[in-house]
């Protein structure tokens, strides 16, 4: 399981923030990923979106595909090409379970977020199943029901 961000050592980049909405998360891993030079320079500008990524296990490797990682400014010919797929670093454990829960029970790795953490890359993956419509609405309705439970303990709280 994948550790939380919130350590001091980590410097957040980029966050998914439709994979929780569309995707019901079952399990978190922590990678590495293979990066070039104007990558790392980019991302430590916080030039990346994750809304499109996800991952794929091939050959017993997995690769990150469609995370953008703008082009560096002063990257010149060098430059990397922003949406190329990029290997992912993950303990041949951890990459045997994502090949059983991907192939066997047709789930989805979607990358959930994007940090460095002591001067590496790294990017949390998340195990999803996508939600059906009614999921989503159910999960709304409970946010707008625990914000309206917090609101009335809040001025009752006031008014004693």
């Amino acid at each position: 399981m994948a550790r939380e961000t919130s350590e001091p050592n980590t410097q957040p980049i980029a966050r998914n923030r439709r994979a929780r909405h569309e995707y019901q998360i079952l399990e978190t891993w922590e990678a590495g990923m293979v990066l070039t030079g104007t990558e790392v320079k980019a991302l430590r500008n916080g030039k990346a979106t994750m809304s499109d990524a996800y991952a794929i296990v091939r050959d017993g490797e997995v690769f990150l595909l469609n995370l953008h990682i703008a082009p560096y400014e002063q990257g010149h010919q060098f430059n990397h090409e922003p949406t190329r797929t990029r290997k992912l670093l993950l303990h041949r454990k951890e990459i045997r379970r994502m090949i059983g829960a991907v192939e066997r029970q047709g789930l989805t790795l979607i990358p959930l977020d994007l940090y460095f953490k002591r001067g590496r890359a790294k990017v949390v993956l998340g195990l999803g199943r996508g939600k059906k419509l009614h999921d989503k609405r159910a999960d709304a309705r409970k946010r707008a029901d625990e914000r309206d439970m917090a609101r009335a303990a809040a001025r009752a709280a006031r008014t004693r």
